[in-house]
């Protein structure tokens, strides 16, 4: 018969019931032109990931057992940008990741037209197939520069209700998405009460120059961030800033909507500021003068 004492039991119990962590299991890794990309699932969560030198990042992430909620605060940001304009009919998104927020606004507004800009036709494909980015003639997909589309649709007099500005390369914002000249050319395209959104990073050694580049083509404007070197920063660029009364009309109208997506809109308002010109001198990012890979 099997003797054991109440030490070695006590000790296999704690061991029994140790939490472990749930690994994560890697279900794509791919070599395109301009990173690797990875999927990642831990547990629920599936990730996309960029891998550029030795730096690897999450670019978007949903839950597979709620497909609708967003995981990333950034994201729930950017759909907070409803506010300055509830119903928005024509939206650009320049950087797809994983198509979430593309996804989102069609469920939302179900007769919206998207264009979704992705330099990286691979992006494109992992979207689909792992992370359920829906396409269809009125949600389009353009393997493209972004830089290069805006261009164009300039010269083709477009003109977009909301325009998302959330390309990163796996290190930062591409340096030509961050100039004075190509903010001109993006607000050229916004309806009279169009929103140019763009999710840029708090932590930056580039966060006082943008925040000059920015307001030297609009002037104040508002961010949502949890506060400086933590996380991302989302500048929102309204051509009509509403009334605190109309945001709070708008807030009762969208809360509701926005719950399923994990947004609680009131608590993302508490963020919500406006940005002045920085007091110090700091220089405008120009085609130019964009020393993004130094800073």
């Amino acid at each position: 018969m099997f003797n054991c004492n109440h030490k070695f039991l006590g000790l296999l119990a704690f061991i029994l019931f140790i939490p472990f962590s749930v690994q994560a299991e890697i279900i794509k890794e791919e070599r395109s032109l301009y990173r690797n990309i990875i999927v990642e699932d831990k547990g629920d969560i599936r990730c996309l990931k960029f891998s550029v030198k030795r730096l690897k990042t999450s670019q978007s992430c949903i839950d597979k057992t709620k497909p609708k909620a967003l995981v990333f605060d950034y994201t729930k940001y950017v759909m907070s940008s409803l506010l300055f304009n509830p119903s928005p009919k024509k939206v650009l998104i320049i950087g797809l990741g994983g198509g979430t927020l593309s996804n989102s606004l069609l469920e939302l507004f179900p007769d919206v037209e998207i264009d979704n800009v992705e330099i990286d036709p691979a992006v494109i494909r992992v979207a689909k197939q792992y992370f359920d980015f829906k396409t269809s003639d009125k949600v389009r997909s353009h393997t493209q520069d972004g830089r290069i589309f805006i261009k164009r649709a300039k010269r083709k007099n477009q003109q977009y209700d909301l325009i998302i500005l959330d390309a990163f390369n796996g290190e930062y914002i591409p340096e030509h998405l961050l100039t004075k000249e190509f903010l001109e050319e993006t607000q050229s395209l916004l309806t009279d009460n169009g929103v140019l959104v763009a999710n840029t990073f708090s932590s930056s050694k580039l966060y006082h120059h943008e925040t000059a580049t920015y307001h030297a083509v609009f002037g104040d404007f508002y961010s949502l961030q949890k506060g400086y070197n933590k996380g991302n920063r989302v500048i929102m660029l309204p051509k009509i800033k509403p009334t605190n009364v109309e945001l709070s009309e708008r807030l009762i109208k969208l809360e509701p909507r926005l719950a399923d997506y994990n947004i609680k809109l009131t608590n993302m308002l508490a963020f919500l500021e406006i940005e002045q010109l920085p007091d110090e001198e700091y220089k405008v990012l120009t085609d130019q003068y964009s020393p993004a890979n130094l800073l």
